[in-house]
């Protein structure tokens, strides 16, 4: 049953970043999915041609992030530029795992990259996005529109409860400090413990330099500080330790997306050795970059579930320990609202 506007209304179109996904969404929404060519020019640029009129309808594009990621993100603005110059009423963008989310911070002489992207796609004429898990949520205020910024961690609870025998003798682990929030709310809703991960063989990109240390331009102003502008002291961070017992028991690890693996493997290795006779890793975007398949099944790691926001068949062949949740019916449901 469509509520409000005329179902006829509704266009479906789909970029060629995770055709699966549009199928399962299409195929929920009992809909054909919208003519649209998508090909590359002999210089490589990006022509798309889209079959069927737009004018005055609702256009819901699905694109998603992938390793492909800045043909992908063309090819979605090239699709919401064509729809807006064809007088389309919306132009909604469904971007399950947005692209560039890790950057939202300002580094040292660098920029915000997730800002540009967002302004990008306000320019190219969407007026709404639906997404996933974004990295920061202050990432939906780089945006000129609304956003749905839609949440796996239903798809992923219930997957603890039907999927993980023995469930309740389990302990959610957060990474790092970072994502202990993320933690405790998984904890809360299954009734558990949490325990969390300090101390990293590598700098998280938290840490990283962002410029403020650098020091000042020297200047004729009076300023005496006790000799100046007084240094920061590098952070040092203590070897890897783990806060809380999991002792013999089921840990199992959440983030919003796994991608490079060390800290996940070095993480998983002092759980093994602290006593948990069981490892999980859950995660929304199934990244995956390089050679993580190779490391995820030499480690200790027992099971990767992510969900299917990102395309990652090529990696199961890789590597079976990875296991998938569909969360086409969440998609679904909100393009239907």
């Amino acid at each position: 049953m469509h509520t409000g506007r005329g179902s006829k209304e509704m266009v479906l179109l789909a970029g060629t970043s995770h055709p699966e996904l549009a199928e399962l969404i299409a195929s929920r929404l009992c809909r054909q999915l919208g003519k649209v060519s998508v090909s590359t020019r002999p210089n490589r640029e990006t022509l798309v041609e889209i079959g069927d009129s737009v004018r005055g309808r609702d256009v819901f594009i699905l694109q998603t992030g992938t390793k492909d990621v800045n043909n992908h993100i063309m090819e979605l603005l090239i699709m919401a530029y064509a729809c807006k110059t064809s007088s389309a009423r919306n132009i909604v963008g469904v971007i399950p795992y947005m692209p560039y989310c890790k950057q939202s911070k300002m580094r040292k002489r660098g920029c915000i990259v997730s800002k540009l992207l967002a302004k990008m796609m306000c320019k190219a004429g969407l007026t709404h996005v639906i997404t996933m898990d974004l990295h920061q949520k202050e990432i939906q205020g780089f945006f000129d529109v609304p956003v749905d910024n839609l949440r796996a961690s239903p798809f992923l609870l219930q997957y603890i409860v039907e999927s993980i025998p023995d469930y309740r003798n389990a302990v959610i682990v957060a990474r790092n400090p970072g994502s202990a929030k993320k933690a405790t709310s998984y904890a809360e809703r299954l009734r558990l413990g949490i325990a969390v991960i300090h101390g990293e063989q590598k700098s998280s990109e938290d840490e990283e330099t962002d410029g403020r240390n650098s020091p000042p331009a020297p200047s004729t102003r009076i300023m005496d500080i006790g000799g100046g502008v007084p240094a920061l002291y590098p952070k040092e961070k203590p070897p890897i330790n783990v806060v809380g017992d999991v002792g013999g028991r089921i840990a199992i690890m959440v983030d919003d997306m796994v991608d490079d693996v060390a800290s996940c493997v070095a993480a998983a290795e002092v759980l093994k050795e602290r006593g948990a006779y069981k490892i999980y890793v859950m995660a929304t975007h199934c990244l995956l970059s390089s050679d993580a398949p190779r490391l995820i099944d030499a480690s200790p790691i027992d099971e990767v579930v992510v969900t299917n926001t990102v395309p990652h068949e090529i990696l199961k062949l890789q590597c079976h320990k990875i296991k998938t949740v569909d969360i086409s019916a969440l998609l679904a449901e909100s393009i239907r609202r």
